[in-house]
């Protein structure tokens, strides 16, 4: 792609980020939506987190087969395929007669989500080959994230509002059909020049691992720790695991790469993208709960609560990705895990939620550490692998950001049900009531932050680096095929 124009390069950036922004409002809208889909539909807390969730597990199940797809047959084509297929889903889920089919439509926009942002920030990586102009690609690829907080719950909010939750999903159809057209007339075509052959049992393992994880944890307040059903959950995701682990060593062409991880910084940004985005779902998940239905406010009126959190995050992302261009990834890491945990730190201790100032100053700390905390993960995670694997480099990022928001509205809706099923501070319409069932979620949304600050530091030293610089040269081979059936050892 060395011959594209300034211009032209410009333009395929804004295409990618086009596909990004249907995905991320999709879930930012949605959160807002929550009580009025519960309402209508009838739902438990259990449902709403399902709703959520069932799109998360398939995106994240998916995601590296799909990196690893588009490398071999072709960026543009697969990332055609998915905004076909997220366009649609959308449409469908519009149309959801029950909450099981919502579920559904929602697996099968999963399905096209899939194809869209690790193909897209592969697209990315390719075009931008430079270090410092890809950071500043990586920053305006973060900063569409948080256009997406600021306008998702203003734009939700005003369309639950005036016409109903089910609105929500039509927003999808012009951007979508828009990409579409843009797509196939702008990006051109690319792929790696020795992509990795498929991995079905590999596919089969990292779904097993992840869905019966989450589908113990949100099943768990309700079927109880020691029933044969979660029991049989961790049992398989043990098996899952142990499998994996056994069977991707053994590959010549894993789907999941071992060595990828022998990166300190890669390794971190993996850990760094569950902490975070696992803090992010927990923490719109809880909020839209608490202002709507403890609070008493309307969806648009919600929405506007959380716009501190939403603008801050949108103004700090480009600020990351040009600190990270010109500084590295430390900094930006460590503010966004210190502001972070300073966020949960204040609901969880000094119950932010009874104070409205106090609950504006966690938003814009939350939104802060958010802004920064994206670009430093996206560029670490690409940075230093081969180009012909940008896709699966990129694709375990994205999968690592997709896990974190299952876990995180999994765990934290879990902790929520499990305090409103046992009466916490006396009923949890009241704000003591919901505050007192939500202050373990809280804790456990500080620990996250937490973990972005320690892991943030701990893998972005000299001794880190060195590390990258060793992986990369023990991955430069795998560029090409490989003849024997045991990846080399190094």
């Amino acid at each position: 792609m060395d011959e594209l124009t300034p211009r032209r390069r410009l333009l395929i950036l804004s295409i990618c980020c086009m596909s990004l922004l249907i995905v991320s409002l999709d879930n930012t809208v949605l959160n807002v939506a929550l009580p009025a889909m519960r309402r209508d539909l009838d739902a438990s807390v259990a449902g709403m987190q399902w709703t959520i969730d069932a799109y998360t597990l398939v995106l994240a199940a998916l995601l590296m087969l799909a990196g690893s797809t588009a490398d071999r047959i072709g960026r543009r084509k697969v990332f055609t395929v998915g905004v076909v297929l997220f366009t649609a889903g959308s449409v469908l889920c519009s149309l959801a007669p029950s909450l099981g089919w919502l579920i559904a439509f929602r697996m099968i926009q999963a399905v096209g989500g899939s194809m869209l942002n690790p193909v897209a920030m592969s697209i990315i990586t390719n075009t931008f080959t430079e270090p410092r102009e890809r950071a500043r690609a990586i920053g305006v690829w973060g900063a569409v994230v948080g256009i997406s907080m600021a306008a998702g719950p203003l734009i939700g909010g005003l369309l639950v509002d005036s016409v109903g939750w089910r609105s929500i999903f039509w927003i999808n159809l012009p951007v979508g059909i828009l990409a579409l057209v843009l797509t196939l007339r702008y990006i051109p075509e690319s792929r790696a020049e020795h992509p990795r052959r498929p991995d079905p049992v590999g596919q089969l393992l990292v779904a097993g691992l992840l869905g019966s994880v989450t589908f113990g944890i949100i099943e768990a307040p309700s079927a109880g720790l020691r029933s044969p059903l979660i029991l049989g959950c961790g049992l398989v995701a043990v098996l899952s695991l142990a499998g994996l682990l056994a069977y991707e060593s053994r590959r010549a062409e894993p789907l999941i790469d071992p060595r990828f991880f022998r990166s300190a910084p890669f390794s971190g940004a993996t850990v760094i993208a569950v902490s975070a985005f696992a803090a992010l779902s927990g923490f719109l998940f809880l909020n839209t709960l608490y202002l709507q239905d403890v609070r008493g406010l309307g969806a648009l009126d919600a929405g506007l609560y959380m716009l501190p959190m939403a603008v801050l995050a949108f103004l700090c992302a480009p600020v990351s990705g040009r600190l990270v261009a010109t500084r590295g990834p430390r900094l930006p890491l460590l503010v966004a895990g210190v502001t972070m945990g300073a966020s949960g730190l204040l609901f969880a201790a000094f119950s932010a939620e009874s104070s409205t100032p106090l609950l504006f100053c966690g938003y814009v700390l939350f939104g802060i550490g958010f802004g920064l905390v994206n670009a430093p993960i996206t560029n670490t995670a690409v940075s230093g692998m081969p180009r012909a694997q940008a896709g699966v480099a990129a694709a375990v990022a994205s999968t690592s950001r997709q896990t974190g928001g299952a876990l995180g509205v999994a765990i934290v809706g879990a902790v929520l049900a499990a305090g409103m099923a046992g009466g916490a501070g006396g009923g949890t319409g009241s704000a003591a009531g919901f505050a007192a069932a939500a202050q373990p979620a809280w804790w456990i949304i500080t620990a996250c932050g937490l973990l972005v600050l320690f892991v943030g530091f701990a893998t972005s030293g000299n001794w880190a680096q060195e590390t990258a610089r060793r992986t990369a040269l023990a991955l430069e081979p795998a560029a090409g095929p490989l003849r024997k059936d045991a990846a080399p050892r190094h």
